[in-house]
Order: C-alpha cells, then structure tokens, then sequence
C-alpha cells in the first residue's frame, strides 16, 4: 500500500507491505471553524488569572515572545489577536514582538514578512533575539539546579509580557510552548547550554511527553517563574496536519500550559504493543525539516519503537542544508563514529552550542541504523554526517524488509507529530 508521508512543502509517498506494517498518525482533532473568534475568547476568558486587557495599562511597553521560522506557529493570527485586544491601551509602537530564537540563526527580512505579515511588522517592532550578544542580555544569577540565567533585555525591561506559542511534544523538554518561549528562547547561550547539557539531555526523563520529574522542564519552569522574567499572560495553540488550530489556551503560564499539555498528549503520542524491526519516519514537512540539525527530532520519534538494532528510515527534505550556521557540522566532524562522538560528549566538562542534537543522534545510532533520504544533501554531506544516504525512500525499504523477511514495519508520516511509546 501507499503511504503519504509529510516531507517539504510538497510531501511524496513510500509503497509498503500491507501485511506487516502499522502507521501510526495523530488523532486527528479538527479545525476551529472560527480561529479568530476562539482566539479572541481566550484572551477575554482564560483558563487561569485575569484577562489581558484588564492587565494592560494605558501607555505600557510591551513585549510579545513569537516562535522562529522552524516552528509552525500562527503568528500572524496569535499576534495579531493580541494586538486587537490591546488596541485603545497600548500604542503599535510600544509594543516589541521578540523572536525566540534560542541559539538558532536571525529570522530573514523575507521569513520575517511570511511570518508575521506587512500589518504588523509596519506597526510594531520586531527583534531577532540574539543569544550571543551580551549587551542584549541581563544577568539574573543562577536558578533552578544551577543554570546561570541570563535573558534578553527587551523581555526583562517590558511592562507588560506575554508568550505566545504552540503546545506539541518536545524530544527533551517534553512538551513545547508555554515557559520554553521564555527559556531556551529568550536566553543567553550559557543559559541554553546549561539546559542542554549532557546530564539532562542524558536523563531518561528528559523526552517526549514528560513535564513534571524532568530534569530539563524543571529548570526550564524555574527560569519562567522568576519574577523578573515572569509572564504576565502566555497563550499557546494546538495545530492539526494542515497547520490550522484545533484549541486554543490562553491566561497564566503555567495552569494555561499544563492544560495544553493535557489535552495535546492523547492526541499527539500513541501507545503501541511491541517493537518494530524497521521504522518510517520524517520531521513532520516543511518548516520543520528545513535542515538535518532538525531531522533529528523525527529519528527520535521513530527511536522510541525501533527494536534494538533495526533500523530508521528518515524524511527530512533539508532545503537550508546542514544547516550552514551553527556547530552542527563541525562537531559531527569531530569523531569518526557516533560511538566516538557520544564518549566525547559525555567527557566534556561544559556544553557546546547543538551538541545536545549530537548527543541524541548518537544515543539514537546506538540501538539503531540510520538512513536518511534528504533531497537538500549530498550524499557526501550525509555520510559526513554519519548517516546512510537513502535518496529512494522505496529502494531502501525494500533492501530493509529483504534483509529481514519477517520484519514489523511502523510508519510516522508526522514524524514528531505523533510520538508512540510502548507502554512499560
């Protein structure tokens, strides 16, 4: 049979064995009929505290926190029904639509207009936030299990701040959305590299669907919860296939979150009854698989029900590369192996900006085999990236299952929006 996976802006289709093979999709939850409205509602009536207007004051500055252009964030629906709300008490002007960017590269004029649209980026200011530069940053000393804090002026120095996200689930930090949009998205590079450092990103805890005992969420909640840094109202969405919004959360963070979670869980991760020898999977299509620093979300997914020593077949069109920016590449330049890169890792005394993707890349190649089918890549690129060039998805499948005639076979045509488990 034919399967339709989601990979770029355009998806293709993998032919596998009826017989012996389980897809495994989200619920589908379906669309708003009215986002606009639903929107409006949540602002009016949240789910915990006051509303936002009776928060805002005449003549306050703002600050609005927005996802980057690897997320697939309604922004120009979120932000714009934020500003509406607002219209009357606060000038266009007065308001700073921060991008959190975390240690990822500054949104382009062009992302930035696709984003967010002419309306808003003519009225409001709108700031890449940048990690690495520290005249942007405050030092707030230490939090949680010793993260040295330090977050971006403009969130600090508002008079009235409010998040706006979407809730799915997170291969570290559980799930995203709500306190991840102050930190890692707000915050210095040593703050984002101390809650990605080998402990946590190590800890059994830290993955898909677990907030509460994780060691990364923990120190993540801590950061949001500092009065300084604090939220006065957050909103966060849940999205469908097709990107639209299906619920809407808005009012104090962390009740206003914890309901997102709740809610998006049964829809997003499924429980299946056994192991497969091969997995399916992809990084959920564009803008998600933009790069194979991101793919490795989508391997995750797929991690969590591939047999020891089965394999992963991964999607991830990889249109902006490696990508170029960032130490991705150059770390992954660094051991001749996964294995040697993992020891490497788990030696180093202080974290490096991405080697928690690394470091999960390498967990992941330990149990399994990797292929990965990526039309942005060379397969020169691929390998030097210690992953197995599967230009056709079909070809390699069917190496796969002759191999392993009796071979189980799982299908994530979402990639990491639909993250199974196999229960115990």
């Amino acid at each position: 049979m034919r399967v339709r996976l989601a990979y770029g802006r355009g998806g293709l289709t993998i032919d596998v064995p009826r017989e012996r093979t389980t897809v495994i999709e989200p619920v589908q939850a379906p669309a708003l009929d009215d986002a606009a409205a639903a929107l409006t509602a949540a602002l009016r009536r949240p789910v915990a505290g006051r509303p936002l207007r009776e928060l805002a004051k005449q003549g306050q500055t703002v600050a609005i926190s927005v996802c980057d252009v690897t997320r697939a964030q309604p922004r120009r629906e979120m932000v714009g029904a934020v500003l509406d709300e607002l219209d009357g008490l606060i000038r266009p002007e007065d308001v700073a639509i921060l991008i959190a960017t975390g240690t990822h590269r500054a949104n382009t004029p062009a992302e930035l207009q696709a984003m967010l649209g002419d309306d808003i980026l003519g009225s409001c200011r709108v700031i890449n936030h940048d990690a690495r530069d520290d005249s942007w940053l405050v030092d707030l000393g230490e939090t949680g299990n010793g993260v040295p804090t330090r977050l971006c002026r403009h969130w600090l120095e508002a008079d009235l701040r409010i998040t706006t996200g979407f809730v799915e689930p997170h291969f570290f930090a559980g799930f995203s959305g709500g306190p991840k949009m102050v930190a890692p998205g707000l915050a210095g590079l040593d703050t984002v590299l101390t809650l990605h450092d080998a402990a946590r990103v190590g800890d059994p805890r830290s993955t898909w669907g677990i907030v509460d005992d994780n060691p990364m969420h923990t120190d993540i909640r801590a950061i949001a919860a500092r009065p300084e840094a604090r939220p006065h109202f957050s909103m966060d969405v849940l999205l469908d296939r097709q990107q639209r919004i299906t619920h809407v959360f808005a009012g104090a963070l962390f009740e206003m979150h914890r309901r997102a979670c709740a809610t998006a869980k049964p829809i997003a991760m499924r429980e299946t009854s056994h192991r497969f020898e091969v997995v399916v999977t992809t990084n959920s299509g564009y803008p998600l698989d933009q790069n194979l620093y991101q793919a490795v979300k989508g391997m995750s997914a797929a991690a969590q029900v591939v047999a020891d020593g089965g394999t992963i077949l991964c999607a991830a069109e990889c249109s902006d590369g490696i990508p170029d920016h960032g130490r991705y590449a150059e770390l992954l330049g660094r051991g001749g192996s996964p294995e040697e890169l993992l020891q490497q890792i788990e030696a180093r005394k202080e974290a490096e900006p991405d080697q928690w993707q690394v470091q999960v890349q390498a967990l992941i190649q330990r149990r399994a085999r990797v292929l990965v089918k990526a039309d942005g890549l060379s397969g020169e690129q691929l390998a030097a990236a210690h992953f197995e060039p599967a230009p056709d998805l079909d070809a390699a499948l069917a190496e796969c299952v002759a191999a392993r005639p009796d071979a189980r076979i799982c299908v994530l045509p979402e990639g990491p929006q639909t993250i199974p488990y196999v229960e115990g």
